[in-house]
């Protein structure tokens, strides 16, 4: 059904890196997602009222959030696909990002007010309401299409990497999880008779887990929005993808900047031998930065570091003081090393250490801890160091 929507709706929905047809699929997942919201909510805030289910009401009215967040994502696809301009020169792709988390900002308003309304009527000591079998009806089949809208919005979200649109489906199974449980209240208040409101206690339950759904959507989104560290998979590619090149030796310093899905920035420090030649090296960094920017989608900027690759003298202190780097913390790496001509009393070793986000000691600390531990390897060693902070998040 997904694909058959797909093709009929989106020509040319294979281009998925086209901003027109990643707009195209966005529309599409939004009117879908407002025209099932809409129908759902209509018939269970009918039945709910007329038969005076607070669960079946509620959940109608969660279907209506759901249709309003399909509205909000739609209109952030649409902003999202504004060109860039003079104010903002990288686009406007983080509206998709702004428009997920008004999509959880509703989710956790809907929780908080179902959690009132079930928090009264427990309050208030009324029955449990009888289901008939036309509510009963009405959530199987509401189950059914929550299913299908939530494997629907996640393969959209998965062929365009949109944060919304994942976020939606998330959505769509919690409200599949929520109606289940109304289901289950349903068939018990039918067949037993209990001495509290189960109505009321479900109604309660989903309220809390509508909002816990909510909290963790928002959470995922105001990290993007924030600027989180890129995924592990794409930082291999790059890697990979620049060391294919026999020109290039090792790479540090990467930093990737995220304006919204199909707009990554990124820059990296390339080690190169010390006697390349400068215009075939730079002719290799064309070739790379084009080669990513259309394998991978990020525009690249490559700074070369020449590096001194003959020298073994130069070589063993490098190995030496990285194994020393390494035995203080294996994610520790070290870059850009240089050396002074070795000495009878003192004999420079200067280079950068990359230290983690996460890592617990200070630089002094760090720096006294390598400056001895050199010292002990050869009594000559001074080590002069510049530390960098790791913006992959590894």
């Amino acid at each position: 059904m997904t694909s058959l929507l797909i093709k009929l709706f989106i020509k040319n929905h294979n281009d998925v890196k086209s901003p027109v047809i990643r707009n195209q699929y966005g529309n599409l997942g939004s009117v879908v997602g407002i025209c099932a919201n809409v129908l759902l909510s209509l018939v269970k805030i009918a039945v709910g009222l007329i038969g005076g289910v607070l669960s079946v009401t509620a959940d109608g009215f969660n279907n209506l959030a759901d249709a309003g967040s399909s509205v909000v994502t739609l209109i952030g696809f649409k902003l999202a696909n504004k060109p860039a301009d003079r104010d903002h020169p990288f686009g406007h792709g983080r509206m998709e990002y702004i428009s997920a988390f008004i999509v959880s900002f509703l989710i956790l308003l809907v929780g908080f007010e179902l959690l009132k309304d079930s928090v009264a009527t427990l309050a208030s000591g009324e029955a449990s309401p009888i289901f008939s079998g036309v509510s009963i009806i009405i959530l199987v089949i509401s189950i059914a299409v929550k299913c299908w809208l939530y494997f629907f919005n996640r393969k959209i979200g998965k062929i365009i990497d949109s944060s919304a649109l994942v976020a939606t489906a998330k959505d769509s199974l919690n409200d599949c999880i929520a109606t289940a449980t109304i289901l289950i209240s349903a068939i018990i208040t039918k067949f037993f008779v209990l001495p509290f409101n189960l109505d009321a206690v479900m109604a309660l339950l989903v309220a809390l887990f509508i909002m816990w759904a909510g909290f963790c959507s928002a959470r995922d989104t105001l990290n993007e929005i924030l600027g989180g560290p890129p995924e592990p998979k794409l930082i291999t590619d790059i890697n990979d993808t620049i060391l294919s090149f026999d020109e290039f030796h090792g790479i540090h310093d990467l930093i990737v900047h995220n304006y919204g899905p199909g707009r990554q920035f990124a820059s990296v420090h390339v080690e190169v031998p010390v006697g390349v030649d400068i215009v075939a090296c730079h002719e290799k960094i064309d070739i790379c930065e084009k080669l990513i920017a259309e394998k991978l989608g990020v525009n690249l900027v490559i700074h070369m570091d020449p590096i001194d690759t003959n020298d073994k003298t130069v070589t063993a202190a490098r190995e030496s003081m990285t194994n020393i780097v390494k035995s203080i913390d294996e994610r520790l790496t070290l870059h850009d090393f240089r050396m002074t001509p070795a000495g009878d009393t003192r004999t420079n070793l200067i280079f950068d250490v990359v230290v983690p986000s996460d890592f617990k000691i200070s630089e002094n600390q760090l720096n006294d801890i390598i400056c001895q531990k050199a010292r002990q390897y050869n009594k000559t060693y001074v080590c002069v160091i510049t530390f960098d902070r790791d913006f992959t998040g590894q």
